[in-house]
């Protein structure tokens, strides 16, 4: 199967660059990030194919292995975070309102699935800050069928109520220092208005029926043989790969277990959908 060329693009609204880093603190930042952390943890397993690992840095534990992210009255810092000079006064020197930051790692073949975030939260406006601290090319967000590439060196903002997904294709591992903050003033100083560079942004193509179809198909054949995972997979995937309608890729799983005369399977990816994208 063949598609269009990726087209280049502005970024989506619910994503932009704030400001730049000083080239010697993204080194520190990254030696930290390279050299301190051990035992990753690996939570969200609904959300993932398995390669997203995550360390907290400010929560309300001070547990680096408490990952679950809630709303916090006052943070504190991890045991971690203790360990880790340059990034602590990169997260003094924001001065925006944090309610989580933690460093995240992507490894190679990993998928974070369509999904919407913040819906277990309190309705208090919040945004995303990443701080790519190491990264590759062929690891990227989409969003609103735009593929965005953060890059190292920046500050960059998200905000993740809007469906969204990442992926890792070949690797190496990608590390981004994750902030949830609130919206205040502190965070309108933070952006600079700095602009996107080439390849930071590509449409994904449109997909005809026929691509589509053919995808369903073999994902079909693979599930009538029992290989679910293999066949929920091919089908998730989609989602990096074509501009397609919000939670599309899971009406094609529950679809395709329909056909197969599977309703409680086909049930229960109309459920999950419902749940990754904040429905439920």
């Amino acid at each position: 199967m063949t598609s269009a060329p990726i087209a280049p693009a502005a970024l989506p609204t619910d994503v932009a660059v704030l400001s730049r880093l000083e080239p010697g603190l993204v080194e520190r930042l990254r030696h930290e990030a390279l050299t301190v952390p051990q035992d990753w943890a690996l939570e969200y397993g609904e959300y993932q194919n398995g390669g997203w690992h995550t360390l907290s840095l400010l929560n309300d534990s001070g547990d680096p292995r408490d990952v679950t992210i809630r709303d916090c009255a006052r943070v504190r810092a991890t045991t971690l975070l203790e360990q880790m000079p340059a990034v602590s006064e990169l997260l003094t020197g924001l001065g925006v309102r944090v309610m989580w930051a933690r460093l995240a790692r992507l490894d190679a073949g990993a998928f974070l699935w369509e999904h919407r975030d913040y819906g277990e939260l309190s309705g208090a406006e919040r945004h995303r800050l990443h701080v790519p601290l190491v990264s590759n090319t062929s690891a990227y967000l989409v969003l609103g069928g735009t593929k965005v590439h953060m890059s190292v060196g920046r500050v960059w903002r998200l905000t993740p109520t809007s469906p969204h997904g990442v992926c890792n294709r070949f690797g190496p591992s990608r590390i981004h220092l994750i902030i949830d903050c609130y919206a205040d003033e502190a965070l309108r100083k933070l952006d600079h208005g700095e602009a996107p560079e080439p390849g930071d942004a590509e449409l994904l193509p449109s997909p005809d029926q026929a691509q589509i179809d053919e995808v369903v198909a073999t994902a079909t054949g693979l599930a009538d043989l029992g290989y679910d995972h293999a066949a929920e997979t091919a089908l998730l995937e989609l989602f990096y790969q074509f501009a397609l309608p919000e939670g599309r890729a899971y009406d094609l799983i529950s679809d395709m277990y329909t056909e197969l005369h599977r309703a409680d399977d086909a049930k229960r990816w109309r459920s999950k959908k419902d749940v990754m994208l904040g429905r439920s």
